[in-house]
């Protein structure tokens, strides 16, 4: 059983604590262990979103005028499903996620007709959600893309091409990013929301990942939208998109805390278990000194989410310092103990579709998607720089 001692932080509050209790029952019941199964994925997403649909867990993706729970996205409620689930089931906590992001810049900048066409939708489980941003020359760096959306009397239409996006093939509808050019640059960006039946819009690939999610490339050709499909202000895009990353960048470090937590469960088992020259192998000197270095990445790594969260959710404050913190430091540190769980099961840790084989090809991606380790030490500089320099003015 993971560490519930973080529950009695002062960051969380009584209906936090209830939640992840009710959560984890939940998941006990519902979820089985996260073996590997590369057999039809969509068929699990889908089901999956189903189960957390009829379990109420979607409601806390959206605000509650729209079937939600809380009236604005409440974070720390989102990192404590994520964390629960991905430590229970890697799938399970991607389509939650992509329920929240696939749907966050309707949240917040949407209108009041569109967050009535799909949040709904989203809460119950009936729809499933999709952020279209990457392309292939422009991750990292979101203002060089080149998928365009021209004026066309009422009308938008959009050419050009998104790769990498989660829930590609199998979503209701898309959250699109495109250029627009009102301005050079990420002040030249707008986003769209696009039903996937839209004509013009292809699926050109499934992309298949180590760890099994749904992701695919694709294609706009000629892809005509209403003007209404306009989220938002046009010009406002890249915008939307990093506020809508600063409420769910600190979910995914919660969501590797999770993994991380479930590793050292696992590997708290085995050492426990395993004999090596007629002692358990918890009693010897290395394998305690790695058990400690993951508890105290794991309390690191919560701390640093849940102040993050709390900073958004209590203090009213823009967290992008905060989250890029926890982002870093808990995907990072929860590849290191993963990889410390892999190691003290010995071959055994390297079987293909063992619980910590799983959770090492989980893990990986989440250091790459929502802002690369790399672009968060540029967020953190940036920030520390900025409230120097402001500091001394």
């Amino acid at each position: 059983m993971a560490d519930r001692s973080f529950l009695d932080w002062p960051f969380l509050d009584d209906s936090h604590r209830a939640l992840a209790e009710r959560l984890e029952d939940w998941c006990v019941q519902e979820l089985a262990s996260p073996g590997h199964d590369d057999s039809d994925i969509d068929a699990q997403c889908l089901a999956l979103l189903s189960r957390l649909g009829e379990g109420g867990w979607l409601r806390y993706a959206v605000p509650a005028q729209f079937g939600g729970v809380f009236e604005t996205l409440d974070v720390r409620s989102l990192c404590l499903i994520r964390e629960t689930l991905a430590r229970h089931s890697g799938l399970a906590d991607f389509v939650f996620a992509m329920q929240g992001l696939g749907s966050g810049t309707v949240s917040l900048f949407g209108s009041p007709a569109q967050k009535a066409a799909i949040l709904p939708g989203i809460a119950e489980g009936s729809r499933m959600g999709a952020f279209a941003l990457t392309e292939l020359d422009s991750g990292s760096d979101v203002a060089g893309m080149t998928t365009q959306a021209v004026r066309d009397g009422d009308d938008w239409v959009i050419d050009g091409a998104k790769t990498y996006i989660s829930n590609g093939g199998i979503a209701s509808q898309y959250v699109l990013f495109a250029r627009t050019g009102e301005a050079p640059g990420a002040r030249g960006i707008s986003a769209f929301l696009v039903p996937a039946d839209t004509p013009g819009l292809e699926i050109v690939e499934r992309i298949r990942v180590s760890a099994p999610h749904p992701l695919a490339t694709l294609r706009f050709n000629a892809m005509r939208l209403p003007g209404d499909a306009l989220v938002g202000e046009a010009g406002r895009g890249f915008m939307q998109a990093m506020a809508t990353l600063d409420v769910f960048r600190t979910t995914v470090g919660a969501a590797a805390l999770g993994f991380a937590r479930r590793a050292l469960d696992e590997a708290t088992q085995r050492v426990l278990g395993r004999q090596l020259q007629g002692k358990a192998l918890a009693e010897n000197a290395v394998v305690q000194a790695q058990l400690a270095d993951m508890a105290l990445d794991i309390d690191m790594a919560a701390l640093l989410i849940y102040r993050a969260a709390w900073t958004r959710d209590v203090q009213g404050l823009r967290n992008t310092r905060e989250a890029a913190m926890a982002k870093l430091h808990a995907t990072d540190s929860a590849q290191s103990v993963i990889d410390k769980a892999m190691q003290m099961h010995g071959g055994l840790g390297v079987v293909h579709g063992h619980i910590v084989e799983t959770l090492f090809r989980e893990v990986r991606a989440l250091r790459i998607y929502e802002g690369a380790s790399e672009v968060q030490r540029v967020v953190i500089a940036r920030e520390h720089l900025a409230l120097a320099k402001g500091a001394r003015t």
